[in-house]
């Protein structure tokens, strides 16, 4: 895989199913500054006749004379902002109704506007708190008459919650009354929920539960202020399994002098969540089914936080969705979570909906889906789409029917005969015979699709989430870390930066389609396109650092980069060279300097130009964004180069980077010795193994009675998170933005430690002077199982990792962690592939090493290289053990 496409990959996420700009992009004009072009045989070839290698054939920016200006950093300062986040503490709050109802439209919703036309601003309007509770024929929807209900204060008691009983099958009793008392009964013994609260009958008979958001928040008021509850049923449901709807009064918070007494004002915040909870639980009740719950808290939350980014019509579409029929809703997401982007009717069964075709038909007339269900209709680029909804059989037939010979038998081969005999003679007859196979098809405008894709994208800030993010979450599969998420700048500041954005993650996926496809003329519009975009945009010095990876500029960085690695996998080196200059010219405080800086300077000696390669090397050691493994890289090219007569003095670092690290070699019986293979070895117990399980062998015997194990960065990191819990989710403005999160957004950036600096030192002279054991254990004991970036839970016990922080002492355990605190990014990676450590005879002092394990043929990267020469620096024991196989010759 090229250098930079997993981490493109890991950017755009899940590849969207049209991408609305991507004919424009594609016929657009951009300057060819690449000089290239694509010939039949699919090959880079060059306009200017440069192979790539020549020094005469330079392009604009390679002038050497100009390099030190682009290598050079501009020092931005840099302010803290604020804004609205998109979740906040109480993450389940809803905003207040207003007092007008917004009428919807039960016609269908005007066209969304092209995002390629429109940036203009659109400020936030009080509109997007609205609740919708009614339609425009005057006629109230079935939601709209439960969101209409008293949801919080009772005007008779001033006391009194409307809530529902759930759980109906832990119960016997079947008929229900209106009217009927009932009671409520803590049930702390609950297997699944301690909190849990029964719902009684005026005779004890159990009736269900309340529901748990409600019984979390009400249960340590009962414990606390031994409170009871009565009430009575309000309805009566026609299916006796579904919520039961009831009204539930405390009398004694109803009693004189109640709110005078000294209690109340520790009383009032928490009853103020229970009545929070009511709120929102009215407006989703339990018959909501969770995936749609979900789907209407994510459109919530983001029309309330990012209202300025949408279009009066894309507010009021997406403030129409809750006002849609259950069935239509379920639908709707069930649809959109799916491959798509056609789907027969017959296929769509769910047993939560009871009527697919009427559901479908509403979603139609109120814009959500489009169908088709005439061939008149379906024209050839809608043929395409639906004829991959057929199977084998059905266009086996309508080939014969028309026929027509396909020269395969696969489905591919059969879609492409169909396809070619298709035209304005045959439409007519071959649309009729597919849409007499398929039925009604169905699908979501793309206008649609690209509209909650971005609803989507700013909810969780990235392409790795999605809606499937919340069904882990509510199986306990995965648990979020616990945060405050305090109000900051807006990420996106205006329309006009999101549209950007969105377009730049439309070429970055453009850039991936056309890699898989091997499209090299279309990779080559992507580069031109990014690097177009990138020298005419810049960066807001003023904005948070975190918040950078949320720009046009960044993203098109991400497609530049890609190019620069695909240029040189063609051995387009004077090209990669543009680009890389390019980079560096418009990024001066980015951590990718470094790599940049090494691939410059390495593409330089590729085209014969050995003296500009050691001036990029050397002025790249001057800048202070070149770090770890590229600075070590970067040295030891100086190193090799600046030998007379280029350089007559010998560099002040040659003794740091030549330093002697301690090696081992080890010899194994290897079941391989073929070059380009991962070498296997038999192990002393006579199984296969790789190296690092030799070397363990090898080290718990003869090599000294080491306990070890095989970690890479992983403990480490793992460490990291555990000592610095506290501090990684500790109270900083604009640091998280959902409650998806499993490390604040500025912890690969300089800001990280320079904002949390006095916490960071302060805890890390702790665990300097003994105490790192001890906060290791709290931590873990406390937050294990949380997800959190690094933490890898059921990789290590606590065992290990007590024996980790023992034997490598509080001071290197610290020095390490301070590293990590200042340059996450840079030094997250590449350290030793072994943790070996054993006790002394008193059980309590013990010693430990960290080993890099090399086959023969293998050698340290500039990353581990440069981890051992810190490790080495800060104290650490460490060791390279190199194995050597004892090849078997065949006889």
């Amino acid at each position: 895989m090229l250098t930079g496409r997993e981490s493109l990959l890991r950017l755009i996420g899940k590849r969207r199913r049209s991408l609305p700009n991507r004919h424009l992009l594609l016929s657009i004009p951009t300057p060819d500054s690449l000089n290239l072009e694509v010939n039949d045989d699919g090959n880079l070839i060059s306009l200017a006749g440069d192979d790539g290698r020549s020094s005469e054939n330079q392009t604009p920016n390679d002038d050497p004379s100009k390099f030190s200006d682009d290598l050079s950093p501009s020092t931005r300062k840099k302010r803290r902002l604020t804004q609205t986040t998109l979740f906040q503490s109480s993450f389940w709050s809803v905003p207040k109704q207003s007092e007008d109802s917004l009428v919807i439209s039960t016609k269908q919703q005007p066209i969304l506007g092209s995002e390629t036309s429109e940036l203009n601003l659109v400020q936030r309007s009080e509109s997007s708190d609205l609740i919708f509770c009614k339609v425009e024929d005057g006629s109230s929807s079935p939601r709209s008459e439960e969101i209409s209900k008293t949801v919080t204060l009772d005007e008779a008691t001033g006391e009194a919650i409307h809530t529902f009983i759930v759980g109906r099958k832990f119960s016997d009793v079947q008929d229900l009354e209106i009217g009927s008392n009932i009671y409520l009964l803590r049930h702390p013994e609950n297997i699944k929920d301690p909190n849990a609260i029964k719902v009684l009958s005026a005779d004890s008979e159990m009736l269900g539960y309340l529901p748990k958001d409600i019984s979390q928040c009400l249960s340590p008021l009962i414990n606390e202020y031994d409170l009871k509850f009565e009430g009575i049923i309000t309805s009566v449901p026609q299916n006796s399994a579904e919520a039961v709807p009831i009204k539930i009064v405390c009398h004694k918070m109803t009693s004189d002098g109640w709110k005078e007494c000294e209690l109340y004002t520790d009383f009032k915040p928490l009853w103020e969540k229970v009545l929070q909870a009511v709120e929102h639980q009215m407006q989703f009740p339990p018959k909501t089914t969770r995936y749609q719950l979900n789907f209407n808290v994510l459109l919530q939350e983001v029309l309330r936080s990012c209202s300025h980014l949408f279009t009066v019509d894309e507010k009021a579409f997406l403030e129409s969705f809750p006002s849609l029929s259950e069935d239509s809703q379920r639908i709707f997401v069930r649809l959109y979570t799916r491959k798509g982007p056609w789907f027969r009717l017959s296929n769509i069964s769910y047993h939560e909906v009871s009527d697919s075709l009427q559901a479908l038909k509403d979603l139609t007339v109120r814009g959500f889906m489009s169908s088709v269900k005439d061939a008149n209709e379906l024209d050839f680029q809608k043929m395409k789409e639906i004829i991959e909804l057929l199977n084998v059989t059905e266009l086996r037939e309508i080939l014969s029917m028309n026929k027509v010979f396909s020269r395969g038998s696969r489905k591919r081969d059969l879609i492409d005969s169909l396809c070619s005999c298709y035209n304005d003679g045959t439409r007519i007859n071959i649309a009729t015979m597919i849409l007499e196979r398929t039925g009604l098809c169905a699908k979501i405008p793309s206008t649609v699709d690209s509209l909650i894709w971005r609803v989507e994208r700013l909810f969780f800030l990235n392409g790795e989430q999605d809606l499937s993010s919340f069904v882990l979450l509510d199986l306990g599969i995965i648990k979020y870390p616990s945060y405050k998420c305090i109000e900051s700048e807006p990420i996106f500041l205006n329309r006009t930066k999101l549209l950007a954005y969105e377009e730049a993650i439309e070429v970055a996926q453009l850039m991936d389609e056309s890699l898989d496809s091997e499209d090299s003329r279309t990779v080559l519009k992507c580069i031109m396109i990014s690097e177009t975009r990138i020298f005419s945009s810049s960066l807001d010095p003023a904005q948070l650092a975190a918040f950078n990876c949320f720009t046009a500029p960044w993203v098109y960085s991400k497609v530049v980069f890609l190019g620069v690695s695909f240029l040189e996998n063609h051995k387009r080196y004077n090209q990669a060279a543009y680009l890389l200059r390019r980079l560096l010219s418009c990024f001066h405080c980015d951590r990718r300097r470094g790599y940049w800086t090494v691939r410059l300077s390495t593409d330089l000696e590729h085209m014969g130009r050995p003296n500009e390669s050691l001036v990029v090397a050397e002025q790249g050691l001057l800048d202070p964004w070149v770090r770890a493994g590229s600075r070590v890289a970067l040295q030891r090219r100086i190193l090799r180069l600046a030998k007379p007569p280029r350089r007559w003095k010998t560099p002040s670092f040659s003794n740091l980077v030549e330093n002697k690290i301690p090696e081992v070699t080890i010899q194994g019986r290897s079941l391989n010795c073929e070059v380009g293979m991962k070498n296997r070895f038999y192990g002393e117990d006579g199984e296969q193994c790789g190296v690092e399980q030799l070397a363990l062998q090898y080290y718990s015997g003869e090599g000294g009675g080491w306990q070890g194990i095989h970690t890479e960065s992983s403990i480490w990191l793992t460490i990291f998170g555990l000592l610095m819990w506290d501090i990684l989710f500790s109270d900083v403005p604009g640091v998280f933005q959902t409650r998806f999160q499993t490390a604040p957004l500025d912890l690969e950036t300089e800001s990280f430690y320079l904002t949390r600096k006095e916490m960071i030192e302060s805890q890390l002279e702790k665990v300097a002077n003994g105490m790192a054991e001890e906060i290791l254990i709290i931590s873990y004991e406390t937050h294990r199982g949380t997800a959190c970036r690094g933490v890898a839970w059921e990789r290590f016990s606590l065992e290990e990792l007590r024996a980790a922080v023992a034997c490598v002492g509080g001071m290197c355990v610290a020095s390490l962690c301070r590293h990590l605190a200042q340059d996450y990014r840079s030094w997250c990676s590449g350290m030793p592939d072994l943790l070996i450590w054993r006790f002394k005879e008193n059980g309590h002092e013990g010693e430990a090493k960290l080993v890099e394990v090399k086959s023969e043929r293998d050698r340290l990267s500039e990353q581990q290289r440069a981890w051992l020469l810190l490790l080495m620096d800060s104290g650490f024991n460490v060791e390279i053990c190199k194995v050597r196989p004892a090849c078997l010759t065949k006889t």
